[in-house]
C-alpha cells in the first residue's frame, strides 16, 4: 500500500468566550486535519495540533519537506516513514518544534491507513488492553464573577455528565486563592471525583508546595505541571519527595529522550506527553514503553479522538482527557461519532484505524 499523497487542511474555529488559564489567555481552537492517499484507495485522516501561529509552518513543511519525502513509501511501513521524517526536526536555523508537530500530523494520518486496510481498530491492532477508558475532563477556568460558585457548579455538572474527574485551572493566583477554587470543586462535586489541579508551569518551588500543602486533605488524584519550566525537573523531584500527591509532566516535552529524563529524575507519577506536539502517535507509543519501565502511568495531553485508543492500547494508561464545549468547540462539531461517556468511562469507537466520522461540511465551513 503505496502513499499517493499526502493532504493537509487547517481548520480554525473561534470559543463561545474568551478563555483565562495561569499562563495562556485563549480565544480560539485550531487544527490541522491530515490525509494520506494510498494507491489502494484506503484514505488515512486524523486532526490533532493546537497550533495558531505556526498553523500556516506546520502546512507548508508538510507540503515541501516531508510529503515529498514520503510519497511512493509503504504506508505499512510506519516507523520507516516516521525516522524517514526527523531530518525536518534538525535544521538549528527554525523552530524544530514546528517540524515536530508536522510530523505528528502526518504520522497519526498514516496509523488510521493502517488500521482502516486492515480493518481493525488501532488499539486492538496495537495489541490492546482495554475498551474503555477513564474520561477526565477539562475545565475550572477562571471567571470574573463568581468565579467559586462557577467552578463547584461546573464540577457537579461533569459529575452527572458522566465523567470520572476534571482537571482544573490553577496557577493564576496566589496558592491560598487556588486552593479556595479546588476547596469549591470539591465541594461541588463531592467525595470520590477526580480533582486534578494545573497550574501550568505557574509558580515557583516555594508556592507549589505551597499549594499542595493546602490541597492535600482535598484527595488530589494529580497535580500537574506546577512549576516553572526553567529548572521543573529538579523542582518536580523535589515536590514528589516532599509530598503525597502524585506529579503529573510531559506535555511540554517535545521528545522521548525528554519525558525519559522526567522518569529518570525521579521527577513524575504520570507522564501526560502530547502526541500531536511531540511526534505522533508513534513518539507517544514509545513514551508509554519507558513509562511502563519505570512505573508512571500515561495519557495524552488533549486530543480524545487519538489520545483515548492510545491509552486503551497500553497496561499503564491512566485515561483520557476531554475538552469541553468551550474550550474545544471544534471536537465536539467535527467528530460525528463522539465516543459514549458513562459512569466515568469512555467507550471507543470500534471502526477500524482512529474510527472516526467526520463531519464535512463542518470541515468546509472551519477550513482557515
Amino acid at each position: 500500500m503505496r502513499i499517493e499523497r499526502i493532504e493537509a487542511i487547517p481548520l480554525r474555529m473561534p470559543l463561545p468566550r474568551p478563555l483565562k488559564a495561569a499562563t495562556a489567555f485563549i480565544t480560539h481552537r485550531c487544527t490541522v486535519l491530515t490525509r494520506v492517499y494510498t494507491d489502494q484507495g484506503v484514505v488515512g485522516e486524523c486532526f490533532g495540533n493546537n497550533e495558531d501561529t505556526g498553523q500556516a509552518e506546520i502546512l507548508r513543511l508538510i507540503r515541501d519537506e516531508l510529503a515529498p519525502v514520503l510519497v511512493g513509501r509503504d504506508a505499512f511501513l510506519v516507523e520507516s516513514c516516521w525516522q524517514a521524517m526527523q531530518p525536518a526536526t534538525r535544521d538549528i536555523l527554525r523552530d524544530r518544534r514546528m517540524a515536530i508537530r508536522a510530523i505528528a500530523c502526518i504520522d497519526a494520518a498514516l496509523w488510521d491507513a493502517v488500521g482502516k486496510a486492515l480493518n481493525v481498530p488501532l488499539h486492538k491492532m496495537w495489541g490492546g488492553y482495554s475498551d474503555d477508558v477513564a474520561a477526565y475532563a477539562m475545565g475550572g477556568y477562571y471567571r470574573a464573577e463568581d468565579d467559586l460558585g462557577a467552578v463547584a457548579r461546573e464540577m457537579s455538572a461533569l459529575r452527572d455528565q458522566g465523567f470520572a474527574g476534571c482537571k482544573l485551572k490553577v496557577g493564576a493566583l496566589s496558592p491560598q486563592a487556588d486552593a479556595e477554587r479546588v476547596r469549591a470543586a470539591r465541594d461541588g462535586a463531592g467525595p470520590g471525583f477526580k480533582l486534578m489541579p494545573d497550574p501550568n508551569q505557574g509558580w515557583n518551588y516555594e508556592q507549589a508546595l505551597a499549594f499542595a500543602r493546602l490541597v492535600e486533605p482535598l484527595d488530589i488524584f494529580w497535580l500537574e505541571e506546577p512549576c516553572y519550566w526553567a529548572n521543573d525537573r529538579q523542582d518536580l523531584a523535589r515536590l514528589r519527595r516532599t509530598v503525597p500527591i502524585p506529579i503529573c509532566a510531559g506535555q511540554s516535552e517535545i521528545s522521548v529522550a525528554g519525558c525519559r529524563e522526567l522518569m529518570a529524575a525521579g521527577a513524575i507519577d504520570i507522564c501526560n506527553y502530547d502526541p500531536s506536539w511531540g511526534g505522533g502517535p508513534t513518539a507517544w507509543r514509545k513514551v508509554a514503553a519507558v513509562a511502563h519501565a519505570y512505573g508512571v502511568g500515561v495519557l495524552s495531553h488533549l486530543e480524545p479522538q487519538v489520545g483515548a485508543m492510545l491509552a486503551a492500547s497500553v497496561p499503564n494508561g491512566v485515561g483520557v482527557e476531554v475538552m469541553q464545549p468551550d474550550r474545544d468547540p471544534l471536537y465536539h462539531a467535527l467528530v460525528a461519532n463522539r465516543p459514549t461517556i458513562a459512569n466515568g468511562r469512555l467507550t471507543l469507537p470500534d471502526g477500524p484505524g482512529w474510527g472516526l466520522q467526520l463531519d464535512r461540511d463542518v470541515e468546509k465551513r472551519l477550513m482557515a
